[in-house]
């Protein structure tokens, strides 16, 4: 055994090195929306929004699709940091199979219950038929990211985070391409408006998840072999199900708050939607890096409590919690200067450009609340304290940010900017609560894996 081999796998690991690809990852899937709204801006502001709504649905399935994935990320971490690599990569065979299936599963939903359920959310008549045209076609196509969730989770919990962020490079560039062509008919293509759109997002996905299976190949840590994605193993899958679940609901509360929170923007008009669907095509560029830091600690932390390092996990996240902090300050602070030239890249509507700019000023109280959660909720998870943050996440939102929306926003007539003090104060409630738990520890008795020995690391691996 070589002295690198003797290395315990998260000392490999820096956090810098771990999240700036994962940070630019996240900026890169972003686009994938924003490049919709922002070119589909061009074409008209009610088509704008209802592309942004009907992307909203698209967005909540994705989370979805994440249960596994977030279940799979920690479970692959803990069994690296343990030094249990054949056994990483048979969970990471069967959990693309699970995340294949479920993708087809909500697939056929989306192309048949797609219409009725936009119809809950308030649109007019015109956008509905404009977002459901749009919503059959990449829905009918959903599984294609829930299978790249699944394989790109593999890929990240090894720590090979560059690799994804290169594929989704390749999948803005040709989606941004296709787009181009094919919304606005250039250089003789057909102008198909949201179609075009629809169109090149599902090419984009396909030929990026055909180019991420030759890389799982190449990174897992140990040969995945053909029977381990139809083999059964309960242990797995429990295993999975511990964390994704819990984490899936947590996903599902927040989706269906702010679901019911954009129906509260609904009553308030077209333009409170359109404004919305701006501010947020922006707004979640802020949150981008903490989600970066977030993920690169959570693949951090769950090496190192699966090699039974406790506190250098314990460390590990409070440093990583006061650099996202920090940084996440600075980033909407200067942003913040130039809020009104951001809003009208989109819309020349003085009044949006007006809401919109001063929602951006609220964002430099929102986003650090949020830093909180999303640092904070994944190094939970990767230490296999996965069921409080939920529990916590839907007192906070149904209990405080529901009705809390609806009173400021529609009963004492505040209308959008009531609805994202609502945000401010959930997240930052939560925030803070998600920081009392990490500081109690009770998340060190909950790891899904113990290490291995040295002397075990050989058997384990002729398993």
């Amino acid at each position: 055994m070589t002295n690198t081999d003797q290395i315990p796998s998260w000392k490999k690991l820096s956090l810098f090195a771990v999240t700036w690809p994962i940070f630019i990852d996240s900026v890169l899937r972003m686009l994938l929306g924003t490049v919709d709204v922002f070119m589909l801006s061009r074409v008209s502001d009610t088509a704008t929004g209802a592309v942004g709504l009907a992307n909203e649905i698209i967005f909540f399935c994705i989370l979805m699709f994440g249960f596994v994935g977030i279940g799979t990320s920690v479970a692959v971490s803990q069994y690296i940091g343990a030094r249990r690599e054949q056994e990483a990569s048979r969970i990471s065979a069967l959990a693309i199979t699970i995340n294949l299936i479920f993708g087809i599963l909500v697939s056929l939903a989306l192309v048949s219950f797609g219409e009725p359920l936009l119809q809950l959310l308030n649109l007019n008549p015109e956008q509905i038929g404009i977002a459901s045209h749009y919503l059959k076609i990449i829905g009918g196509f959903i599984w294609v990211e829930a299978l790249s969730y699944a394989i790109s989770s593999v890929i990240r919990s090894t720590g090979h985070t560059k690799s994804v962020m290169y594929v989704t490079l390749g999948v803005n560039i040709i989606h941004m391409t296709g787009n181009y062509l094919l919304i606005f008919g250039n250089f003789g293509f057909p102008q198909w408006g949201v179609t075009g759109a629809a169109v090149s997002t599902v090419i984009s996905r396909m030929l990026g998840i055909l180019v991420l299976v030759v890389i799982l190949y190449r990174r897992i840590p140990a040969p995945i072999r053909n029977k381990d994605y139809v083999t059964w193993n309960g242990s797995y899958v429990k295993q999975i199900m511990s964390i994704g679940l819990p984490a899936a609901g947590e996903h599902l509360a927040w989706q269906s708050q702010y679901l019911m929170i954009i129906s509260f923007v609904n009553m308030i008009g077209v333009a409170a939607l359109n404004t919305h669907v701006y501010v947020m095509n922006v707004s979640n560029y802020f949150m981008a890096l903490a989600m970066a830091i977030g993920s690169g600690t959570e693949i951090i932390v769950g090496q190192m409590v699966g090699a039974g390092e406790k506190d250098a996990a314990y460390r590990r996240l409070i440093k990583s919690v006061k650099i996202s902090f920090i940084l996440t300050v600075v980033i909407v602070g200067i942003a913040s200067l130039f809020r009104y030239q951001m809003i009208g890249m989109f819309t020349k509507d003085p009044d949006i450009i007006a809401v919109g700019a001063t929602i951006f000023l609220l964002s430099i109280v929102l986003e650090p609340g949020r830093t909180f959660n999303t640092v904070i909720i994944n190094s939970l998870r990767a230490a296999g304290d996965a069921r409080f943050p939920v529990m916590m996440g839907v007192l906070s939102m149904w209990g405080v940010s529901v009705p809390l929306a609806y009173a400021l926003g529609v009963h004492f007539g505040f209308g959008l900017l009531g609805i994202w003090i609502a945000f401010a104060v959930d997240e930052w409630l939560r925030g803070l609560i998600m920081l009392l738990r990490w500081r109690s520890r009770a998340w060190e008795k909950k790891a899904l894996v113990k290490p291995l020995s040295v002397s075990d690391v050989g058997i384990e691996s002729q398993a």
